[in-house]
């Protein structure tokens, strides 16, 4: 969370109630021009909802070259005799940069541009990948070198990514579109990178390979770049530089980083979502990164089941995602959130643990995936609402570190536990796991300033 994945003080998207709104407010900066006017708000309103939907697209496409990778990584290295832990230990290299990659270059996003650290960083991540394949194919890719290049090709994926939702405000406020809407579009692209990747990586392994397959994500990769260099302005960087975003004077790079460590560390709600995304991030680390490729290459037939399982997951999130779009400003948050996030993951760990038939795989996937469409919006929201506008990289790529700490190990203790308790077992932990996890907004105390009215406007009260 995925991922995936989030009015300050410094600026007012919108500080009315989202229950007061109309869906006329979604096109309250309309394409006619201004009444005597020449047509020009009109054509910068185009201008930003192009940008907009561009931004989206070219992180649709990165991410379904994710998707592709998080395919051919482990059936490569079954391919290589590899076992269970050698899948985890692969899953770690390549989920552990988050952990470096989003702290730290979430400072450099800040620092440097956010455009610019997009393309960047899609730009080095496509040349890492694209080095898997052509390697492979003539001095050969040893499970040590397979480890290098998926550390290398992660290590700048992550502030590429924090990059773009970072730039998504403001593109959302010039293009006149509500901040929730925007949010569950940029998550919704997310959920159809994953149905399509899914059933695109597991047609590619089946038919050309593991390696072969990587050819696709390289390129990927290389179009995110291009739609963000040619569509998402130069002016949108020089409109934040304008409101201080960036370009002002600035400390060193590590009190920049102090100072996005410190807001995470003192803001309540920030504190508990860091930790419950975390531990069950660490549960889908172990599920999704380990169990379930040894459970489809032992019990399913392979990575054709795989992609159909994923695709899902995908599909679904994504009708959930949409649908969730419609009622996202009326519906209560927390309860939302928390009955959400427990159908998300108990339900369908329970049915693999259960040893169920495809079918009821299937159909237990699918519930996952719709009561997953409405968490990252939700999250995203809240983390825009209650983060000061400058501080957005360094603090969201700290949050992104914390949430996926758990990660690595997830995976790991994944492999482990196939190789010595079971698929079985491990399933059966991971769903009680997940559900009692899942619960705990539902105690209340600061998990209520997921609610709307605790914005931006009231963060340094919050504090404690």
């Amino acid at each position: 969370m995925t991922e995936d994945t989030p009015v300050p003080e410094t600026a007012a998207l919108d500080r009315r109630d989202p229950d007061e709104r109309t869906d006329r407010d979604d096109i309250a900066q309309s394409d006619a021009p201004a009444e005597g006017g020449d047509g020009g708000a009109g054509t910068s309103t185009r201008a930003a909802r192009t940008a907009l939907f561009a931004l989206v697209a070219a992180h649709a496409v990165s991410q379904t070259g994710n998707v592709v990778t998080a395919f051919a990584v482990p059936f490569y290295v079954l391919a290589l005799g590899g076992s269970g832990v050698e899948i985890g230990v692969a899953a770690a290299f390549a989920t552990a940069p988050v952990i470096i990659g989003g702290p730290l270059g979430g400072v450099v996003v800040d620092r440097v541009g956010h455009r610019r650290a997009a393309i960047v960083a899609d730009v080095v991540s496509g040349a890492s990948v694209l080095a898997m394949p052509a390697l492979a194919l003539t001095v050969g890719l040893p499970f040590w070198a397979l480890l290098t290049l998926v550390f290398v090709g992660g290590l700048l994926d992550t502030p590429g990514q924090t990059a773009r939702r970072v730039m998504l405000p403001g593109l959302t406020e010039r293009a006149g579109v509500r901040i929730e809407r925007s949010v569950g579009l940029l998550d919704g692209s997310e959920r159809f990178a994953k149905l399509v990747g899914a059933s695109l990586a597991g047609l590619l392994v089946a038919a050309v390979g593991p390696i072969g397959s990587l050819f696709v994500n390289a390129a990927t990769f290389a179009v995110s770049a291009v739609l963000t260099g040619a569509f998402v302005p130069r002016d949108a960087e020089a409109a934040e530089a304008e409101a201080g975003v960036e370009g002002a004077p600035r400390g060193s790079f590590w009190a920049d980083l102090i100072e996005g460590a410190r807001f995470v560390v003192q803001d309540p709600l920030m504190r508990l979502l860091v930790g419950l995304v975390l531990v069950t991030n660490l549960l889908d680390a172990a599920r999704g990164s380990t169990l379930l490729p040894l459970y489809a290459n032992d019990r399913l037939g392979g990575a054709a089941a795989l992609g159909l399982l994923v695709a899902t997951m995908g599909g679904c999130a994504l009708l959930g995602n949409v649908a969730f779009g419609f009622v996202a400003h009326r519906v209560p948050r927390r309860v939302t959130f928390t009955v959400c996030f427990t159908l998300a993951g108990g339900p369908s760990s329970l049915a693999f643990a259960l040893g169920a038939p495809l079918p009821v795989l299937v159909a237990a996937t699918a519930l996952a995936g719709l009561a997953a469409g409405s968490l990252n919006p939700i999250l995203a929201t809240v983390e825009l609402e209650r983060v000061p506008e400058q501080m957005r990289g360094r603090v969201f790529g700290l949050i992104n570190a914390g949430a996926w700490a758990g990660v690595p190990f997830g995976a790991l203790l994944g492999g482990l536990a196939a190789d010595t308790i079971g698929l079985t077992v491990a399933f059966g932990i991971v769903a009680a796991a997940y559900v009692v996890t899942t619960l705990t907004p539902l105690t209340g105390g600061s998990w209520r300033l997921m609610e709307r009215g605790n914005s931006a406007h009231q963060v340094r009260n919050d504090r404690s």
